[in-house]
């Protein structure tokens, strides 16, 4: 029912296409990252929360926006956006022609994650799904968990501020509303994450206090928490701060020398996609005979579920691994 087209996948008895990468009349957006969701689509349907988003990263774009759960039509198919537990509004596309479901994923994760809705298993025939982190090594502590480490490495050094990288959209609001298990202190954060944090707020995500950086205040910021892009890392935005501690939250940190390479001195690993066992869970849970892989460990999946039972493929597509969008 979704082939590849050079606009990106197309359903053509819906006459839409998910989440594309060239123009098109009709797209249905999962979440809002900037490799899922691009400016030339005549119209939007997302969530809500991926309105919000989008509305802020695209700008003036013409958006129709549906509740989790609600069915509505698109020529001769009926479609349904379901929590993809990845970041704000995250969703999966449910795809009905008859007597035949196929299932997106987008982006998601099985972990809890207080900063956005949680991932709902739906089950069908045909499950597309991401494979970002599709190696057995790939295996997730619960975000409270890592979330207090970072915590106490925040607090072990008063001489200085802490500074800790992470994807402006997603990962720095769920270190923000993780957070308040374990503090009500503010946390200082980089233009790039303030904004994006507001929407979050404005749907209800309860999190830690924070405040803008102001210009030339780094050096006043001993004892503080700031959140930032990885491009701000190496970056002349860094001279403000006089020999901060630095660190970053991203599941490439399971990989050992990621974080030297890199040149950080602390690596957490947090990711907001799905872990090699919570991806074999949701593969076997929403019983799907046939199984399209999109990007990540895409061909190290297929070997595997292919040697299990079930009928896998690839999807050359033009999403992007985390880190790379």
């Amino acid at each position: 029912m979704i082939t590849l087209s050079p606009s990106g996948m197309h359903c053509a008895k819906g006459r839409f296409h998910v989440d594309p990468w060239r123009n098109c009349d009709e797209a249905l957006i999962t979440h809002a990252h900037s490799d899922h969701a691009r400016i030339g689509a005549k119209l939007y349907h997302c969530t809500p929360g991926t309105a919000a988003l989008i509305a802020l990263r695209l700008g003036s774009v013409s958006i129709q926006t549906h509740e989790f759960g609600e069915k509505f039509k698109m020529h001769d198919t009926w479609v349904s956006f379901h929590p993809a537990g990845h970041i704000l509004g995250s969703s999966q596309v449910r795809v009905e022609n008859r007597d035949e479901v196929w299932v997106f994923s987008g982006d998601y994760k099985r972990d809890a994650d207080p900063s956005c809705e949680p991932w709902e298993t739906v089950e069908c025939g045909t499950f597309i799904t991401e494979a970002t982190f599709a190696l057995p090594i790939y295996v997730w502590e619960p975000t409270k968990v890592v979330v207090r480490d970072i915590f106490e490495w925040w607090q072990a050094d008063r001489e200085s501020c802490s500074i800790l990288f992470g994807y402006s959209l997603g990962k720095s609001q769920r270190v923000l509303a993780a957070l308040t298990e374990f503090t009500d202190r503010p946390v200082y954060v980089h233009g790039a994450v303030a904004k994006l944090t507001e929407i979050y707020r404005s749907h209800g995500v309860k999190m830690v206090p924070t405040r803008t950086l102001a210009e030339g205040e780094g050096a006043k910021l001993k004892g503080e928490l700031i959140l930032a892009p990885p491009s701000a890392h190496r970056s002349p935005w860094m001279k403000r701060f006089p020999n901060p501690q630095t660190a970053f939250a991203s599941g490439w940190m399971q990989v050992r020398g990621q974080r030297r390479r890199h040149g950080y001195e602390r690596g957490f690993v947090l990711s907001d996609h799905v872990d090699w066992p919570g991806l074999l869970q949701t593969i076997e849970e929403t019983k799907a005979k046939n199984i399209l892989i999109t990007h990540g460990q895409s061909a190290v999946l297929g070997r595997y579920l292919n040697g299990k039972g079930w009928t896998a493929s690839e999807l050359q597509t033009e999403f992007a691994a985390e880190g790379e969008a």
